[in-house]
């Protein structure tokens, strides 16, 4: 049997009906072989990272257990991303219906062609740092700082809590 990895993932959405989609993106997350998500954070709206020019995002953060290694789940995560509707056109930072990130898998450090874990930019990252604090608040970074650290440093300019996973009607 395949030993289990604590895993954080990223999500995030600004086209479509966001709320639902990352609803629905933890549902598909829960239904991988050998996987369990084990906590979501609230749902944050954020500004767009980039161009200005694009709706509002809606993201959070969960945290998994799952016996897939790194390169499985991405792919994995690829394959939802797709079914709600992702179409990877090259823009960086664009707009996208559903974006799944592995910022965490356990303490490992992995830098290949289609994976980097830790995720690159988590410290600059408001509406990755507050919904990770909100489920892991006694973390410790990559760097060794605790993750209250990483927190305080970060603007938290645009950032406004919309509902946890609880509050909302649709699960």
């Amino acid at each position: 049997m395949s030993s289990k990895h604590s895993v954080y993932i990223g999500l995030g959405s600004n086209l479509g009906e966001s709320l639902s989609q990352l609803i629905s993106a933890i549902c598909a997350i829960s239904e991988l072989p050998d996987t369990q998500v084990q906590k979501a954070s609230s749902f944050y709206q954020s500004k767009p990272m980039g161009p200005q020019d694009q709706p509002v995002y809606v993201n959070a953060i969960a945290r998994i257990t799952t016996a897939l290694d790194p390169h499985e789940l991405l792919s994995s995560l690829q394959k939802i991303e797709h079914h709600h509707g992702r179409v990877r056109d090259g823009e960086r930072w664009g707009p996208r219906t559903l974006d799944l990130d592995i910022l965490l898998y356990d303490t490992e450090t992995i830098k290949t062609d289609d994976l980097i874990i830790p995720h690159i930019g988590m410290a600059e990252r408001e509406f990755v740092l507050v919904p990770l604090f909100e489920i892991a608040p006694d973390m410790i970074m990559p760097d060794g700082l605790p993750l209250s650290v990483w927190v305080s440093r970060c603007s938290l300019d645009g950032l406004k809590r919309l509902a946890s996973i609880n509050e909302t009607s649709t699960l």
